[in-house]
């Protein structure tokens, strides 16, 4: 026998005020007697303090999990199944407890926001009790606009480096680019590119790394720290003098978010730019970066209003 919980959204993706709604199956090969059957909704922010600041930090007070959402419904009353698959429908209204808020599913390091289905089915006597959870994504759209995009020029040089000591021998190189933007829509990718003007030494590779810095606590302190999510190498070898390279990485889902900040922790994100030479040198520009949720079909709109008809009608219309 089993239990099982089936969403009716196959990519089990919700946002503020939706029903959550679905069927609870309850699968035997012959009748079987049972408590009831429960359904809970839940919500859970999970934060921990990195362990730097154990000791300066009072964890036990400071640093805590709370719960956002709670709901919870009894969909059977004690009694018994019939052999064969039973489906117990059930809605939730997604919304946050009094005094709470919603936040968008992220899975970090020190900061957690998951929300789950479970369904307990107790059953008499020695016989073994049934639970299913499945865990849901909640989507936020963001409240502000995403802006028009202020491209970052940058040139990197061996006197630009603030990390490097004067009596270090350093090669002689200058490296320029573009980051596109300053906010992202975190449904489209981060974009720019960088160009070796001249390096006196090889190059090994060159990497987009995307960072996540994580700020959890109160007025009695805070724990930050900086984690990488993901690095994407977008050359490899000596590369070209002169030549554009094209910077270009997709924000991962569940371990990115639209930047947050409440009154207990922080998401914030930083792209890096690594260039690695062939000498074990490394060099490192670093741009902090918004993200934001907009909608898409929002954004769609946008471009038809701002673009001429005829830009308008040969996106629509196939060529030919």
């Amino acid at each position: 026998m089993s239990l099982d919980i089936r969403l009716k959204r196959v990519d089990r993706i919700y946002r503020p005020g939706e029903d959550v709604s679905g069927v609870v199956v309850v699968s035997t090969p012959s009748k079987i007697s049972h408590s009831g059957v429960r359904l809970v909704l839940e919500g859970v922010v999970n934060l921990k303090a990195s362990p730097r600041t154990i000791g300066i930090l009072d964890t036990s007070n400071s640093v805590k999990p709370f719960t956002n959402v709670f709901s919870s419904i009894d969909l059977a009353a004690a009694g018994k199944f019939e052999s064969g698959d039973t489906e117990i429908p059930f809605e939730f209204k997604l919304e946050a407890m009094t005094g709470q808020s919603l936040f968008e599913t992220y899975n970090g390091v020190f900061i957690n926001v998951q929300y789950f289905l479970r369904a307990d089915m107790p059953r008499p006597l020695l016989a073994k009790n049934l639970q299913k959870q499945i865990e849901f994504i909640v989507e936020i759209k963001s409240t502000l606009a995403l802006p028009t995009p202020e491209p970052i020029n940058f040139v990197i040089t061996p006197e630009s480096l603030e990390n490097v000591k004067k009596a270090k021998v350093v090669p002689q190189f200058r490296i320029s680019g573009q980051v596109d933007a300053k906010c992202y829509n975190i449904n489209k990718p981060f974009t720019g590119e960088i160009v070796v003007e001249e390096c006196s030494e090889k190059i090994k590779s060159i990497e987009v790394q995307l960072v996540r810095i994580e700020t959890c606590g109160n007025t009695e302190g805070f724990s930050k720290e900086s984690t990488e999510i993901q690095n994407i190498q977008v050359a490899d070898g000596d590369v070209q003098r002169g030549k554009r390279v094209p910077l270009f990485m997709v924000f991962p889902r569940l371990f990115t978010c639209p930047t947050l900040t409440t009154k207990s922790f922080k998401v914030e994100f930083e792209i890096n730019i690594v260039v690695l030479l062939a000498d074990q040198h490394v060099i490192n520009e670093n741009f902090p970066i918004r993200l934001l949720r907009c909608d898409e079909s929002a954004l769609w709109n946008l471009w038809l209003l701002e673009s001429t008809a005829e830009e308008a009608v040969s996106a629509l219309v196939p060529a030919g």
